[in-house]
């Protein structure tokens, strides 16, 4: 796949992805990070192909060398309310906001750019390509990973620490068996369809 780049004159490039479009029950996490020309931080890639392991440690070296970063949501509500694509959308424009330093150029993992002032390019496979969007990717990741793994303290039985609220086997089964608890989305549609089948009259 063609390298990218951003704009010549571009100084303060942000990178901007998501984590938990996909999943069943918490919310839809993103996190922007500004790095340093020079940054000293080595093995960044696509959050998924890296180990919980590497994820850590990456996440310590990129807070400790970014120039600035914020990691920001929209919440389960927000999902149910306004779709999630919508929400994942507002959670961007949430993380670039955060940023202390105001960046000349986003670069956003994915096909689209929220409806925002800021210059930037959508950067398909991004998390792969770009440092910075693998900077952003991580961040979210460990953020969101940490959040599950306490919710399964909450809400025990779905395995939230193992499945992060994806719809696995074992999620699915716990849906059936126990319904629905206030983190699961219930505009998805195997929450939606329990649901209908708890409110449907018995005959």
């Amino acid at each position: 796949m063609k390298a990218w780049k951003p704009p010549r004159d571009t100084k303060m490039l942000a990178g901007v992805d998501e984590v938990g479009r996909g999943p069943l029950a918490g919310d839809v996490v993103t996190a922007a990070v500004i790095l340093p020309r020079n940054h000293e931080i080595l093995g960044l890639a696509d959050s998924k192909v890296l180990s919980a392991r590497q994820r850590e440690n990456l996440y310590e070296d990129i807070i400790g060398q970014a120039l600035c970063w914020c990691v920001a949501r929209a919440s389960v509500a927000e999902i149910d309310r306004f779709n999630i694509l919508q929400a994942t959308m507002m959670a961007m424009r949430r993380a670039v906001m955060g940023l202390k330093i105001r960046p000349d150029y986003v670069a956003v993992d994915g096909n689209r750019l929220p409806q925002w002032e800021f210059e930037g390019e959508a950067v398909v496979k991004g998390d792969g390509r770009v440092e910075v969007i693998s900077a952003a990717s991580i961040l979210a990741k460990v953020v969101r990973d940490a959040e599950m793994q306490d919710l399964d303290v909450r809400y025990p039985g779905y395995g939230f620490a193992a499945n992060k609220g994806y719809g696995t086997p074992q999620h699915l089964e716990a849906l059936q068996r126990m319904g629905p608890t206030d983190i699961h989305r219930r505009s998805f549609a195997p929450v939606r369809l329990d649901l209908e089948l708890e409110q449907s009259p018995l005959f």
